[in-house]
């Protein structure tokens, strides 16, 4: 495999046209996109919260910002809010108002939180979003109950619309729920296995990151009375965005900025993560390669792992970017976001919609968070 310039067949990668190629996207803000879904979904999203029986109502807002540890009011950061943003829009493109995708955004933002409570758990992460996750101050118990309660309160939400379409994004919901811990569990087993190749990657990276993007993107339409075809269009077109979504994540868990990201340094390596880079470099062939496929069996052997050095971390950065895994991981954003913009042109929506789609997908492969 030629990890700088192909993809995963051996096909070339693409390259994504800029922005300035389209006028309309020019004039989107993408700042005011994410700030009208948080906007808009915050209200009904703590509504929801405040169900919760105690202690878990508290926990709950501690994890989404709102509260401290302990339990003054906050404002904290809520996280990116891209998938409200995307089911809002997604409510728009189906000729509808962006309120109607209202409950879609609560119910997705839910369930992403649910497995957000549960990943920082399983994979033993200290912070998020710049503080203390949830079971580092309030313990695994809690962080599992909550987690649970909020994926309940996601079906609750959407089903007490009592419509035949919020059955319909139900169902489309619980399946991208479904596909996610699928994802999940595939993470968590490839972290036992020396090798893993890239289509198993990005099979998982799929499952977990681009099932739930792409009910985000769907689920708005549903609501709106959308017909499946339209709403499975928007579906590839958030589930490749997701999977870009999902490649610049794996770069920022080893190259990115612990203070835009709120993580450790080389925090993927840190839990011996088998993201998109690692898989690329491993693949690659080469010196560069050869020796971190050595080094990466060592530690998988090793008693002394949660003792390395920065500087350890770091020589496993370095062969990994020498192998090529950091550039095929870059390319493979790329051309999936490629992927993501063409299934647009498929579907019959307001140019503005599609234009500020776009800028979406464009923010997700520029950003450092």
């Amino acid at each position: 495999m030629t990890v700088s310039s192909t993809g995963t067949r051996g096909e070339t990668v693409p390259t994504v046209p800029s922005a300035s190629a389209n006028p309309a996207v020019d004039t989107v803000d993408v700042t005011a996109l994410l700030e009208r879904g948080r906007a808009l979904s915050t209200p009904e999203l703590r509504a929801a919260v405040d169900r919760l029986a105690a202690p878990m109502d508290t926990v709950a807002a501690y994890h989404f910002g709102w509260i401290d540890a302990q339990g003054r009011p906050a404002a904290g950061d809520g996280g990116k809010a891209i998938r409200p943003a995307l089911a809002l829009l997604s409510a728009e493109a189906a000729g509808a108002s962006a309120e109607v995708g209202v409950p879609g955004a609560v119910a997705v933002e839910l369930v992403h939180n649910f497995s957000l409570l549960h990943d920082d758990l399983m994979d033993g992460d200290e912070q998020r979003r710049h503080r203390d996750t949830v079971w580092k101050v309030h313990g695994p118990a809690q962080a599992i109950l909550v987690g649970d309660a909020l994926f309940a309160l996601a079906n609750e939400v959407l089903l007490e619309l009592g419509t035949v379409e919020a059955g319909r994004a139900t169902r489309r919901l619980t399946t991208a729920t479904r596909k996610l811990i699928d994802g999940q569990a595939q993470d968590i087993s490839y972290e036992h296995r020396e090798r893993v190749t890239v289509e198993e990657c990005l099979e998982m990276e799929g499952n977990k990151t681009g099932a739930l993007l792409a009910c985000a993107v769907s689920i708005g339409a549903v609501l709106g009375g959308a017909d499946d075809r339209t709403a499975d269009t928007l579906e590839a077109y958030g589930y490749h965005l997701g999977l870009a979504f999902q490649a610049v994540d794996d770069l920022l868990g080893i190259w990115g900025d612990p203070d835009a990201t709120g993580k450790q340094t080389w925090s993927d390596l840190r839990q011996r993560k088998k993201s998109l880079p690692v898989v690329a470099a491993l693949a690659a062939g080469g010196p560069a390669s050869t020796r971190l496929g050595e080094l990466l069996a060592a530690d998988a052997k090793s008693n002394d792992f949660d003792s390395f050095s920065e500087a350890e971390f770091a020589t496993r950065a370095a062969l990994i970017e020498e192998a090529g895994g950091r550039e095929w991981t870059s390319q493979e954003a790329r051309r999936q976001h490629t992927i993501a913009i063409e299934a647009l042109g498929a579907v019959d929506m307001p140019e503005k919609v599609r234009a500020q789609l776009t800028a979406l997908a464009d923010f997700v492969v520029v950003r450092k968070r």
